[in-house]
């Protein structure tokens, strides 16, 4: 029989309760039941959460005073809330609240308490170790690490030689890499920034697996860079056959292969003609062809004790 647990969650995705970390906490033996903050045995705060200032409303001269107050009388109390789980899916630090456990993207963080999970792990087929309801509808389907562990080929060859860019805005650096690339290379523009028509990127009328079969190269960057910050953007496209004209941390190579996609980070200062030279060069587009993106078999085992060892503390 599967213990229950009641989780609150604030500040989080509109499709959080079907992500990964609810599923894998009822797929290592509890039911969820989801309530308010003020019943929950764990709290859940996503990267949208607001955090209110009792003070909100002191004049600033006096805020000091009353805040450490404030933080006098919390210490005298004891600890009486249920603890707290910070989960962000977005680029923000893993103590951006104060939180008893976390979970990010961020590397380097010595703290038994935090898990690192990017965001493309989510988008992955764990079914190999029994979990199953995962979903990807803007993509159309999940990865398969099988196929992420072999070389790209030269399928993408055959297809139009140009890129595909799929995007709801073209915020910086998307709109810097999407103007300077045109140089080099023709890009075709799908989504809510080139289609007026389509509200979001959610109502989109495609999924990008289709877009992305026509085109020999994908560009994908990240919005922003930070160690640790990898999305879903890279293996989705290599799981398309295309080559990722990508923009990301150098730290990459702790998820994936860096020789299996273009970071065209580094080429910034020399305005991107280092592409102009690999898209020219049989042999450096042959390179590509032989290359895997995971040479290492991820697993969500760890994941799967982290939380096993948050719940416990919640429910003791």
């Amino acid at each position: 029989m599967k213990k229950l647990i009641r989780l609150s969650a604030d500040g989080v995705p509109s499709d959080f309760h079907s992500s990964l970390v609810p599923l894998i906490i009822e797929h290592i033996g509890y039911s969820i039941e989801w309530v308010n903050s003020s019943a929950a045995d764990l709290r859940v705060i996503g990267p949208f959460y607001k955090m209110t200032k009792p003070y909100k409303l002191i004049p600033k001269p006096l805020r000091p005073i009353f805040s450490s107050t404030n933080e006098y009388f919390k210490s005298k109390q004891s600890r009486s809330d249920s603890p707290t789980l910070f989960h962000t899916q977005e680029n923000i630090r893993h103590n951006t609240f104060p939180c008893d456990f976390s979970i990010s993207f961020d590397l380097g963080v010595s703290d038994k308490n935090h898990f690192r999970l990017p965001y493309w792990m989510e988008m992955i087929d764990w079914s190999n170790e029994g979990l199953i309801g995962n979903t990807n509808p803007r993509y159309g389907r999940l990865l398969s690490l099988t196929k992420l562990m072999q070389p790209l080929g030269n399928s993408y060859r055959k297809r139009l030689q140009k890129a595909v860019m799929i995007t709801s805005h073209l915020n910086e650096p998307r709109k810097m890499l999407y103007e300077h690339l045109q140089k080099y290379l023709p890009i075709d523009g799908f989504g809510p920034y080139f289609d007026q028509s389509i509200r979001n990127h959610h109502s989109s009328p495609f999924n990008k697996y289709d877009i992305l079969q026509n085109y020999a190269f994908n560009l994908c960057p990240e919005n922003s860079l930070y160690p640790g910050y990898i999305t879903e953007k890279i293996p989705e496209t290599f799981f398309a056959g295309c080559i990722p004209l990508t923009w990301v941390d150098p730290n990459i190579e702790c998820d994936f292969n860096p020789h299996a996609m273009i970071n065209l980070m580094p080429m910034v200062h020399k305005q991107f003609e280092p592409l102009l030279e690999i898209l020219n060069s049989p042999e450096k587009l042959d390179h590509l062809d032989g290359q895997c993106l995971i040479r290492t078999k991820p697993s969500i085992e760890p994941l799967k004790d982290f939380l096993r060892q948050t719940l416990r503390q919640a429910l003791s």
